[in-house]
């Protein structure tokens, strides 16, 4: 019984890391969680990676010869070098996909046409070429124009917040809300988004 604790405890030390990893890249980017097995098996991937780069660093404490304490590899050492790694991978793994860095250069190289964001609506709000007033087209016919400070990552729920709001009637003539810093509208409302020309 005493074996199988140690054996657990073991297996946690070492997946641990790469669940490190996952949460910290689920909580930077706007991908939805996944089913709990595809979530297991992103950790295990991770681990993977982890597990590589800590045998890189081991390799070099082995090398400089375990000079002082700090730098002696042991169990210990090892775990915590695990979770610095952990950390730092999901760290640099949620600022490629926030920044479409990889898919860009991919792109450029012909590779894929795809980008890292999880959907074309996603991609579009956040993509600089993009950032512009818009006019939000309401399912009941009405028109807002305006400047939006926050949007949704979802199509399907969250909200806009847009500054500088004006209604725009049948000619598109602005009609001014005034007293009105920003409105705050709430995407199902919405039926199509026009970006306007900068």
């Amino acid at each position: 019984m005493e074996t199988l604790s140690i054996d657990v405890i073991k297996l946690l030390s070492y997946l641990i890391p790469g669940f490190i990893s996952a949460s910290i890249f689920y909580s930077l980017t706007p991908f939805p969680k996944q089913s709990p097995f595809e979530r297991t098996v992103q950790a295990l991937i991770f681990t993977i990676f982890i597990q590589a780069l800590v045998y890189g660093v081991k390799s070099i404490f082995v090398f400089i010869g375990n000079i002082g304490t700090l730098l002696e590899w042991n169990t210990n050492s090892e775990l915590i070098w695990s979770i610095i790694i952990a950390i730092l991978l999901g760290l640099t793994f949620s600022y490629l996909i926030n920044n479409d860095k990889i898919h860009k250069k991919l792109r450029k190289w012909g590779i894929t046409k795809k980008t890292s964001y999880f959907s074309t609506w996603y991609g579009t709000f956040y993509d600089e070429e993009y950032i512009t007033y818009i006019v939000l087209h309401f399912k009941d016919g009405k028109r807002l124009y305006g400047w939006p400070t926050e949007w949704p990552s979802d199509p399907e729920k969250g909200h806009f917040i847009i500054e500088q709001p004006l209604w725009l009637d049948d000619n598109n003539k602005e009609i001014e809300i005034t007293g009105v810093k920003s409105i705050l509208v709430d995407v199902k409302e919405v039926e199509l988004v026009e970006f306007m020309e900068k």
